[in-house]
């Protein structure tokens, strides 16, 4: 909810200025997928790979903002739009400063995703999907949410109790069961 006394104040510096400056075309690359799908390994990869190409990156991961920014959240529907919303409203801000942001969210709903990519312009938002088996992310299991998730202990688990509504047209989709860390770092950034 917007009030009548907050007014927009455009600035004289563009985000084309910003990205002019820093020489490179920003972009924000919005990992989903089932938790142990890959997403905070594939991520860390590639924001250390841009990195190490000279790109001015940033990592958001979804545990992390889950400690600051959003540590008000419960995994709630409403409380995992609420956290999504905030993660994209702060990924466009980043954008905008003329940085490459990586983002690592299971962001379930194709809504919300959907209401992420709408406020980005043409061509910054490349939505990767890790289409990992679920059964292979039990495998994985590597924080033993799924155990617990299994055995009651958990609610709202995606996957388990709660949906993960597959992307309809994301730029990349990548399993990790079948593709390396290295292959999965070259089909993100032939997209970009």
């Amino acid at each position: 909810m917007t009030s009548p006394e907050i007014t927009w104040h455009n600035t004289e510096v563009t985000p084309a200025d910003r990205a002019k400056a820093l020489g490179q075309t920003p972009k924000c690359i919005w990992l989903t997928g089932l938790s142990g799908s890959g997403k905070s390994t594939i991520a860390n990869a590639l924001d250390v790979y841009l990195n190490e190409q000279g790109r001015h990156t940033f990592l958001l991961d979804g545990d992390n903002v889950r400690h600051g920014l959003n540590k008000d959240l419960g995994m709630t529907e409403n409380d995992r739009a609420e956290n999504i919303r905030r993660v994209g409203e702060v990924a466009k801000l980043m954008v905008d400063a003329g940085l490459i942001v990586v983002c690592a969210f299971i962001s379930p709903y194709k809504r919300d995703r959907q209401m992420v990519r709408s406020t980005f312009n043409h061509g910054e938002f490349v939505e990767v999907y890790l289409e990992t088996p679920l059964a292979v992310c039990e495998e994985r299991d590597p924080k033993g949410l799924y155990k617990k998730a299994r055995a009651g202990i958990i609610k709202n688990f995606t996957g388990i109790s709660d949906p993960y509504e597959v992307p309809e047209a994301p730029e990349v989709t990548i399993d990790t069961s079948k593709s390396d860390i290295e292959a999965s770092i070259k089909k993100i950034c032939s997209a970009i």
